[in-house]
């Protein structure tokens, strides 16, 4: 993991052991919340395969397996693609096309998807023409200064969106009730709901204050050691009916 790709934060050491105890908490948590948790054979040549999310978009009728932007991380998919293989057929991004998880947001029929680093519009493209045809609408959302769409916004359920405006065009969320993160926590956006409860990092305390204001119910976890590799709540699962 210490040599895991990073985009915007500079490298730190991190302490494996630590991150490997956060890891099974991040999955007691999960399974506490009602999710059946299947771990996958750890692949130590690929520093980033912790983060399950990005190889992969799930939704009820296919998964799309990603082209990784990181081009160091697209032997990731192939162990995924077989696992999911299980669940659901699988489709494919293909050259010149770029995309990761952590670009795509699903809130019911809508999906929207980031403009970043990593994801390209070819990526985009392609994405729209395995899903629209599903009745799914794919809509393209600008991200600037983070690493993912998911590291700027995330669907809480409802019509309800947590957003940094700072790091993406929220004009693409005119329909959702925005309720922004705390000014002094720019990455508090990134949130997992499962179980009728938010997964939020225990980095993000006046973020979580300001939710369960509003009437969410919180979970946090300690994620310090997997957030060094820009790594956040939703990085390490990938979520979906089975």
């Amino acid at each position: 993991m210490g040599d895991c790709e990073l985009d915007y934060f500079q490298r730190q050491p991190i302490d494996i052991a630590r991150a490997e105890v956060q890891h099974r908490a991040y999955a007691a948590c999960l399974a506490e919340l009602g999710a059946k948790v299947i771990s996958l054979p750890a692949e130590p040549a690929q520093p980033d395969s912790v983060f399950v999310e990005d190889p992969a978009v799930v939704v009820d009728e296919v998964a799309v397996i990603a082209r990784m932007g990181a081009a160091s991380r697209r032997p990731e998919a192939e162990s995924l693609a077989a696992a999911l293989a299980t669940y659901r057929p699988l489709r494919r991004i293909e050259a010149p096309g770029t995309l990761e998880g952590g670009d795509v947001i699903r809130a019911g029929r809508k999906v929207f998807a980031g403009l970043s680093h990593r994801t390209n519009a070819e990526g985009l493209r392609q994405l729209a023409a395995h899903l629209e045809p599903l009745g799914y609408t794919v809509t393209p959302v600008a991200v600037h200064g983070c690493l993912h769409l998911k590291s700027a916004c995330c669907w809480l359920g409802d019509d309800a969106m947590l957003v940094n405006r700072g790091w993406c065009d929220a004009a693409a969320f005119e329909n959702f009730r925005l309720i922004d993160v705390a000014p002094e926590e720019p990455g508090a956006a990134n949130v997992l709901p499962l179980g009728g409860s938010l997964v939020i990092s225990a980095a993000f305390p006046a973020t979580a204050g300001l939710l369960a204001q509003k009437g969410y119910r919180l979970v946090t976890l300690d994620i310090s050691e997997l957030a060094k590799a820009e790594g956040a709540i939703t990085c390490s699962s990938l979520i979906f009916e089975a």
